[in-house]
């Protein structure tokens, strides 16, 4: 829920953000390493692949909130990494090609030249259609 507030001592107007806690949710990592899940790393994740894309705060707060809430439902409280990142993946592809393009360059760990053509040939062919 997003709120607008006042400062009572300066009068300056702010925005807050309040969601319901649910089930604690752990993270597997590529290693076998379980962490908590913190959306405030999936929010850098995002924001450095939107920086300077016409991509609004809010846009990335609902994006993160739609993940977050497919992983409450589902019936285990563990998720392996690579599951947040393909749900990552899958929303900023319908959002901006070019801030997807970023992500997946880190997500995927692309090395080559080769790799970002064939994923951009893969996005201009799902434009196609």
């Amino acid at each position: 829920m997003r709120r607008r507030r006042q400062c009572t001592k300066c009068g300056k107007r702010f925005t807050t953000y309040e969601r319901a806690e649910g089930i604690d949710l752990f993270v597997i990592k590529k290693n076998g390493e379980r962490e908590p899940f913190d959306r405030e790393k999936v929010k850098k994740g995002l924001m450095k692949a939107t920086w300077k894309r016409p991509i609004s705060m809010e846009e990335i707060e609902a994006l993160i909130d739609g993940i977050e809430q497919k992983l409450r439902v589902k019936d285990s409280t563990e998720v392996k990494s690579w599951e947040i990142g393909k749900l990552v993946m899958n929303r900023l592809r319908k959002i901006d090609p070019v801030s997807y393009m970023l992500f997946a360059s880190v997500y995927r760990d692309f090395q080559t030249i080769e790799d970002f053509r064939a994923e951009i040939h893969k996005l201009i062919d799902e434009q196609k259609k």
